[in-house]
């Protein structure tokens, strides 16, 4: 089931929300469970068997680091084995295959697996709780209900935001009531959410889908405007997804970790990687790039583990070379501007709006290697020309005015405005209209 399917909306949705307010408290997490799993489940219910392996595994995993405690460092890491296991498969053999194919000739798979949402999103999250029970940073959580609703809970299950269990776990041990505000609120921000997704990625994904199909006949304008495009879909369409998660969560009494904060508005590399999928960039750091040694090992090791951290975390968005490229590529401009340009006073003279530029500029060029379009680059700079085709042409002029909103949501400052939840009805009957029409395309990020 998704956000934006009138299945959700019209009938899942208020049916939960209700539910979960009005029913008695003992009762309460039973049903999100119950609910959570429904969710899951509604498409393929075959999904259901991996999700509950994990549940199982981790909270049983717990449970015997907590009783076998001079042996949780073999326990723990049989439990990543475990976990990583069905992640590497559904996701990562079919790549491995190809990759063997391509060098040997030698394909040992006939069908790619196909890949379950969300499975990189709840895999990291149960293992961030092992390996912080392992560290004794939280405690074993002996009801497996309440377990269960922590890795299931349908607002943040298939993308996020990756919340760490310490931040949740005082909210589960003692929900909080909820309030008619609080449900107002949580909805306003859904709607606001479903905007950025069904009226804005979604139109820039079309534009973007079109534009890709025919690069050569796009041009240089074309090429420019097509990325700019897929720039914006990728962002509203991931950063609505989290405020709806955010927002269904208010609704119920929990606070999400924000995902993101206007990453586009960043001056520096290093910056917009702090505003961009925060529970991703913050799981990596805690988990990988600070037991690999962090900073405190010299400078030739930092750069080291930052290399391997973006390497994995381009490996995590997607299997497939692109994704590894674009990762290392952003692993190398942190070093350099590490090294050489952050804090220097050169760089602080430089005008805050073309900081701005010059940071969305290799960001652009990283989007253009995530895609696996690598036409692009050539389009972008005039290989086939200037002016696009008449065809492409004819897209550009139509999608103008909604890229240029996008450009405008994303790169102004913050402005003074009637508060949002006077428009949230409105937005509502806008998505729901828009999906009437036109359908509703599928997160970006249920792939990874």
């Amino acid at each position: 089931m998704v956000f934006c399917s009138f299945t959700f909306l019209l009938f899942f949705m208020p049916v939960v929300l209700l539910g979960y307010r009005f029913l008695p408290r003992r009762a309460k997490q039973p049903f999100l469970l119950c609910a959570s799993l429904v969710f899951y489940g509604w498409g393929m219910p075959a999904w259901l068997v991996l999700l509950l392996y994990v549940m199982i595994l981790d909270y049983a995993g717990a449970l015997l680091m907590d009783r076998f405690r001079a042996k949780k460092k073999i326990i723990l890491a049989a439990l990543v084995v475990l976990n990583l296991m069905p992640l590497g498969w559904f996701k990562y053999a079919a790549f491995l295959n190809e990759t063997l194919a391509a060098v040997t000739g030698v394909s040992l798979m006939k069908d790619s697996p196909l890949l379950p949402a969300g499975i990189s999103f709840f895999t990291f999250q149960g293992m961030s709780y092992l390996i912080d029970v392992y560290r004794g940073n939280a405690r074993v959580q002996r009801s497996f209900v309440r377990f269960g609703v922590y890795l299931s809970m349908f607002p943040q299950l298939v993308a996020g935001p990756i919340v760490r269990y310490i931040d949740l776990e005082a909210q589960l041990e003692n929900p909080a009531e909820v309030s008619t505000a609080a449900m107002r609120d949580g909805l306003n921000r859904f709607a606001v959410g479903l905007a950025k997704k069904v009226l804005l990625a979604d139109a820039m994904g079309r534009f973007w889908g079109r534009i890709s199909g025919g690069l050569p006949e796009a041009g240089l304008v074309g090429a420019w405007m097509g990325l700019m495009a897929f720039s914006f879909q990728i962002f509203f369409d991931f950063s609505g997804y989290s405020d709806m998660a955010l927002g269904l969560g208010k609704a119920m009494g929990f606070t999400f970790p924000e995902n993101f904060d206007r990453p586009y508005r960043a001056k520096s590399l290093t910056e917009f990687w702090r505003k961009w999928h925060m529970s991703l960039t913050t799981w990596f750091r805690e988990y990988v790039y600070i037991p690999l040694g962090g900073n405190r090992k010299g400078g030739a090791r930092r750069n080291l583990n930052i290399l391997i951290v973006w390497a994995l975390t381009g490996l995590w968005h997607g299997a497939g070379w692109n994704f590894v490229l674009w990762g290392i590529w952003f692993g190398i401009l942190l070093i350099v501007e590490k090294k050489w340009v952050l804090g220097r006073e050169w760089a602080e003279r430089i005008p805050g709006w073309l900081r701005r530029i010059l940071t969305y500029l290799p960001v652009l060029v990283g989007w253009g290697m995530f895609t696996g379009k690598w036409q692009v680059f050539p389009a972008m700079a005039g290989v086939y020309g200037l002016a696009p085709a008449a065809g492409p042409a004819l897209e550009c002029a139509a999608f103008l005015p909604v890229l240029l909103v996008c450009m405008a949501v994303s790169f102004m400052p913050d402005v003074k405005m009637p508060k949002l939840k006077k428009a949230a009805p409105l937005l509502l009957v806008l998505c729901l209209a828009a999906l009437a029409a036109q359908g509703y395309a599928p997160f970006v990020y249920f792939q990874f």
